[in-house]
């Protein structure tokens, strides 16, 4: 052990450039084999995994995850800073720089003299700013910007929210959804067309059809989809639990019996959409 990694063992209480030294430590030539070999491509899935763990974290809310959640994304950012402070690119504090004067750019009602009273107000300026700061100067450069590597329905909520604003959207909730039957009736078509390209692009019109309905009507997306997964999950859980009574698995009954002991798992497994869990 050199002295470096001796002085960070021995402390009692670690700061954020104790963080910063000990991924540089690891990334050294005496250092650690896996996290010299890294690169921004190879632990690209673990800052989704750990972001997303932390939103776990939020939705569970469960502060003492939360803490330790947030500094694993903290870990990631520090990780690809470091890499690009190996080749003289730039450095953590840069990032923090760069975060800072994004802050009090976009801020203008806090560090200037525009006037926001309401949240609206600051949003519409921080679009503003964003926008010209971006060059970005069509509304399709501000479709093109939505991140591609997004969840597809938050992808797709975020393009519906852009073209809203340039007046291109259904009038309503119920508007849209009449596009729902429209899409479904093509993905019919297709299905019995075996084109696989086509049944592709006619879902994919489908679930956009679905997500500007749950837009316009104040529901988000990508929650209502994790939330019917849960109720999937746990309606399934319910399921197990009674053909165990039974003696029986469900790989043992036919469509038709599994149909009908799923029917009723619903009916004794409710779900409550407010606190994320069930009611038996």
């Amino acid at each position: 052990m050199n002295e470096k990694a001796k002085a960070l063992k021995n402390k009692k209480h670690y700061k954020f450039s104790d963080l910063c030294d000990i991924i540089t430590l690891l990334r050294s030539d005496d250092g650690c084999p896996w996290d010299k070999e890294q690169t921004h491509a190879s632990i690209r899935s673990n800052l989704i995994e750990e972001t997303y763990e932390a939103v776990e974290a939020i939705d569970k809310n469960d502060m003492k995850l939360l803490r330790e959640e947030l500094g694993d994304v903290m870990l990631q950012i520090v990780f690809h800073a470091e890499m690009e402070r190996e080749r003289g690119v730039f450095d953590i504090n840069d990032v923090i720089d760069d975060i800072c004067k994004k802050l009090v750019l976009r801020h203008p009602h806090i560090f200037g003299d525009v006037v926001a009273d309401t949240s609206e107000e600051v949003l519409s300026n921080w679009d503003a700013i964003k926008a010209e700061e971006k060059e970005r100067n069509t509304i399709s450069d501000k479709l093109r910007s939505v991140p591609a590597p997004l969840p597809a329905l938050m992808r797709a909520d975020k393009l519906g929210r852009i073209s809203r604003k340039a007046g291109f959207d259904f009038t309503s909730a119920e508007d849209a959804f009449l596009k729902i039957g429209e899409e479904a009736a093509e993905v019919q078509e297709a299905l019995s067309s075996g084109d696989v390209a086509a049944i592709t692009n006619e879902i994919g019109d489908l679930l956009l059809a679905v997500v500007n309905t749950a837009r316009l009507a104040g529901v988000d997306s990508e929650r209502a989809l994790n939330i019917a997964c849960e109720k999937y999950i746990q309606r399934f859980e319910a399921l197990e639990s009674e053909l165990a009574k039974k003696g029986v698995t469900p790989e043992e009954l036919s469509q038709d019996e599994l149909d009908a002991e799923w029917n009723e798992a619903k009916k004794k497994c409710t779900y409550n959409v407010d606190k994320m869990h069930k009611k038996h």
